[in-house]
């Protein structure tokens, strides 16, 4: 949550910035939330991969034939 609230604070500030010297935003309301919907999507992927293949490491350190070549 304290992540949120943070990202929420600096797009505000970052918008406040943006009207003060009146420039436009970089990308059409639409773009934008198409750029972050991807990130967001891109950031789950890895994260999934990243479990998965951390739960397939550890599944292959415990298994019983690894004990015994272990010994």
């Amino acid at each position: 949550m304290k992540a949120v609230l943070i990202s929420f604070v600096v797009g505000l500030m970052a918008g406040a910035i943006y009207a003060l010297l009146r420039v436009r935003s970089p990308a059409p309301p639409l773009v934008a939330l198409a750029g972050l919907l991807g990130m967001v999507w891109g950031e789950q992927v890895i994260i999934s991969y990243l479990a998965k293949r951390n739960q397939t490491t550890s599944a292959q350190l415990n298994s019983p034939q690894r004990a015994t070549n272990l010994r």
